[in-house]
Protein backbone atom coordinates (compact mmCIF):
# COMPACT_ATOMS: atom_id res chain seq x y z
CA UNK A 1 0.00 0.00 0.00
CA UNK A 2 2.85 2.08 -0.45
CA UNK A 3 3.31 4.13 -3.59
CA UNK A 4 6.39 5.02 -5.61
CA UNK A 5 7.10 7.27 -8.09
CA UNK A 6 8.76 9.58 -9.64
CA UNK A 7 7.43 12.59 -11.63
CA UNK A 8 8.49 14.48 -14.96
CA UNK A 9 7.85 17.35 -17.31
CA UNK A 10 7.16 16.29 -20.67
CA UNK A 11 9.08 18.19 -23.93
CA UNK A 12 6.71 17.14 -26.66
CA UNK A 13 3.81 15.35 -27.47
CA UNK A 14 6.60 12.56 -29.16
CA UNK A 15 5.56 9.90 -26.58
CA UNK A 16 1.87 9.11 -28.38
CA UNK A 17 3.42 7.28 -30.76
CA UNK A 18 4.50 4.67 -28.67
CA UNK A 19 1.30 4.70 -26.12
CA UNK A 20 -0.31 1.47 -26.26
CA UNK A 21 -3.35 2.77 -24.62
CA UNK A 22 -4.81 6.21 -23.43
CA UNK A 23 -8.06 6.98 -21.31
CA UNK A 24 -9.73 10.34 -20.62
CA UNK A 25 -9.71 11.07 -16.65
CA UNK A 26 -11.92 13.56 -14.26
CA UNK A 27 -11.08 13.39 -11.10
CA UNK A 28 -12.12 15.51 -8.14
CA UNK A 29 -10.51 16.09 -4.51
CA UNK A 30 -13.35 15.67 -1.00
CA UNK A 31 -10.22 16.36 0.76
CA UNK A 32 -7.14 18.29 -1.18
CA UNK A 33 -5.03 17.81 2.62
CA UNK A 34 -1.77 16.67 1.78
CA UNK A 35 -1.74 14.92 4.75
CA UNK A 36 -4.81 13.25 3.47
CA UNK A 37 -6.15 13.12 0.15
CA UNK A 38 -9.28 11.84 -1.05
CA UNK A 39 -9.86 11.50 -4.35
CA UNK A 40 -12.74 10.51 -6.84
CA UNK A 41 -11.77 9.95 -10.13
CA UNK A 42 -13.71 8.77 -13.55
CA UNK A 43 -11.22 6.77 -16.14
CA UNK A 44 -12.60 5.23 -19.31
CA UNK A 45 -15.93 3.80 -17.77
CA UNK A 46 -14.70 2.93 -13.94
CA UNK A 47 -15.15 4.81 -10.63
CA UNK A 48 -12.44 5.06 -7.80
CA UNK A 49 -12.02 6.30 -4.77
CA UNK A 50 -8.40 6.75 -3.30
CA UNK A 51 -6.44 7.63 -0.35
CA UNK A 52 -3.25 8.95 -0.26
CA UNK A 53 -1.31 9.96 2.96
CA UNK A 54 1.37 12.47 2.46
CA UNK A 55 4.96 12.09 0.61
CA UNK A 56 8.10 11.14 2.92
CA UNK A 57 11.33 13.48 2.79
CA UNK A 58 12.11 12.46 -1.42
CA UNK A 59 8.57 13.30 -2.23
CA UNK A 60 8.81 9.50 -3.53
CA UNK A 61 6.80 7.63 -1.31
CA UNK A 62 3.23 7.35 0.36
CA UNK A 63 0.57 5.55 1.36
CA UNK A 64 -2.08 5.14 -1.26
CA UNK A 65 -5.57 3.04 -0.82
CA UNK A 66 -7.64 2.66 -3.90
CA UNK A 67 -10.69 0.76 -4.11
CA UNK A 68 -12.93 0.49 -7.81
CA UNK A 69 -16.45 1.55 -7.21
CA UNK A 70 -19.37 2.06 -9.52
CA UNK A 71 -19.42 4.87 -11.96
CA UNK A 72 -23.18 6.23 -11.22
CA UNK A 73 -21.56 6.51 -7.35
CA UNK A 74 -17.99 8.25 -8.71
CA UNK A 75 -20.43 10.44 -10.82
CA UNK A 76 -22.47 11.49 -7.75
CA UNK A 77 -19.20 11.94 -5.56
CA UNK A 78 -17.84 14.57 -8.01
CA UNK A 79 -20.43 16.77 -7.53
CA UNK A 80 -19.39 16.78 -3.77
CA UNK A 81 -15.46 17.45 -4.77
CA UNK A 82 -13.59 20.68 -4.20
CA UNK A 83 -13.76 23.11 -6.91
CA UNK A 84 -11.20 22.15 -9.21
CA UNK A 85 -12.04 19.29 -11.36
CA UNK A 86 -8.78 17.68 -13.27
CA UNK A 87 -9.38 16.75 -16.65
CA UNK A 88 -7.07 14.93 -18.66
CA UNK A 89 -5.72 12.15 -20.47
CA UNK A 90 -3.79 8.99 -19.70
CA UNK A 91 -1.28 7.77 -22.11
CA UNK A 92 0.49 4.40 -21.20
CA UNK A 93 3.73 4.01 -22.49
CA UNK A 94 6.10 1.11 -22.14
CA UNK A 95 9.54 1.72 -22.18
CA UNK A 96 12.44 -0.94 -20.64
CA UNK A 97 10.68 -2.89 -18.03
CA UNK A 98 8.42 0.19 -16.89
CA UNK A 99 5.38 1.62 -18.14
CA UNK A 100 5.25 5.70 -17.64
CA UNK A 101 1.61 7.27 -17.03
CA UNK A 102 1.33 10.30 -19.19
CA UNK A 103 -0.77 12.96 -18.20
CA UNK A 104 -2.11 15.81 -21.02
CA UNK A 105 -4.40 18.33 -19.43
CA UNK A 106 -6.98 20.19 -20.56
CA UNK A 107 -9.45 23.15 -19.14
CA UNK A 108 -7.18 25.19 -16.43
CA UNK A 109 -3.76 22.64 -17.01
CA UNK A 110 -3.84 22.99 -20.38
CA UNK A 111 -0.32 22.98 -21.41
CA UNK A 112 0.98 20.51 -18.74
CA UNK A 113 2.38 17.60 -19.64
CA UNK A 114 3.43 14.99 -17.04
CA UNK A 115 4.66 11.32 -16.90
CA UNK A 116 5.03 9.51 -13.88
CA UNK A 117 6.77 6.09 -13.30
CA UNK A 118 5.77 3.45 -10.53
CA UNK A 119 9.05 1.73 -8.60
CA UNK A 120 9.36 -1.13 -6.18
CA UNK A 121 12.07 0.89 -4.54
CA UNK A 122 13.25 4.33 -4.44
CA UNK A 123 16.46 3.41 -5.47
CA UNK A 124 15.52 1.31 -8.48
CA UNK A 125 17.10 2.39 -12.21
CA UNK A 126 14.86 2.85 -15.41
CA UNK A 127 15.18 3.89 -18.76
CA UNK A 128 14.70 7.69 -19.49
CA UNK A 129 13.21 8.10 -22.63
CA UNK A 130 14.21 11.23 -24.90
CA UNK A 131 10.92 13.04 -24.27
CA UNK A 132 11.12 13.23 -20.59
CA UNK A 133 12.72 16.54 -19.11
CA UNK A 134 12.60 18.17 -15.65
CA UNK A 135 12.32 15.64 -12.91
CA UNK A 136 9.47 17.27 -10.42
CA UNK A 137 8.94 14.44 -8.05
CA UNK A 138 9.47 16.53 -4.94
CA UNK A 139 7.51 19.77 -6.27
CA UNK A 140 4.22 19.38 -4.98
CA UNK A 141 2.47 22.16 -7.55
CA UNK A 142 2.63 19.29 -9.71
CA UNK A 143 0.07 16.96 -7.38
CA UNK A 144 -3.03 16.92 -8.94
CA UNK A 145 -4.81 17.90 -5.33
CA UNK A 146 -2.73 21.07 -5.91
CA UNK A 147 -3.45 21.70 -9.31
CA UNK A 148 -7.16 21.57 -8.52
CA UNK A 149 -6.63 24.26 -6.37
CA UNK A 150 -3.98 26.37 -8.57
CA UNK A 151 -4.56 25.57 -12.06
CA UNK A 152 -1.05 25.79 -14.66
CA UNK A 153 -2.55 28.46 -15.95
CA UNK A 154 -2.50 30.86 -12.89
CA UNK A 155 1.27 30.18 -12.18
Amino acid sequence: MIEIEKKFLVLNDSFKAAAFAQNRIAQGYLSSVPERTVRVRIKGNKGYLTIKGISNDTGMSRFEWEKEIPIDEAQKLLLLCEKGIIDKTRFEVKIGNHIFEVDEFYGENEGLIIAEIELTSETETFEKPNWLAKEVTNDKRYYNAYLSNHPYKNW
